[in-house]
């Protein structure tokens, strides 16, 4: 996702805030700066949260033995988030192929909503016997909660 794609404005209406956190010391390196691996985690947390929202909790997704394994992350540091910063965190899926779905993550600072670093995931729905089609319920709950539907692939 360039950089030039995500205004400043946290009204950008693409994206979900569904997840909001406060960075921890220990997410901190010597600078007190969020090392850059707890970025991974805070997509982690994000997509967690959106499949909440989404009214399709891990729970329930395993209940239907049904999982989403990450194949392909990105991210894109654009400024810094310091500890006891508020953070908050932005997801949309941006296509859904057979087995997969990409997903689109951004985190802001909660004060100005300046971008901290954004990014780009790729899941595969897995089943008992590897990799699965993507419900259609689960298709159908993104297409009405996302203002903006993602791409048939």
């Amino acid at each position: 996702m360039d950089a030039d794609e995500l205004p400043d404005d946290p009204a950008d209406d693409r994206f979900h805030y569904v997840w909001e956190n406060r960075v921890r010391y220990a997410e901190t390196d010597a600078q007190r700066i969020v090392f850059y691996g707890e970025y991974v985690t805070y997509q982690d947390e994000t997509f967690t949260e959106f499949l909440r929202q989404l009214e399709f909790p891990y729970t329930e997704l395993e209940e239907r033995g049904l999982d989403f394994h990450v194949v392909h992350t990105e991210l894109d540091y654009h400024s810094f988030a310091e500890f006891d910063d508020g953070l908050r965190n932005g997801f949309r899926v941006s296509a859904v192929r057979e087995s997969s779905a990409d997903l689109e993550w951004v985190c802001r600072q909660a004060a100005d909503g300046r971008v901290v670093a954004s990014g780009e995931l790729t899941h595969v729905a897995v089943g008992e016997d590897g990799p699965t089609r993507v419900p259609d319920d689960f298709r159908d709950a993104v297409v009405a909660f996302q203002n903006e539907p993602p791409e048939p692939v």
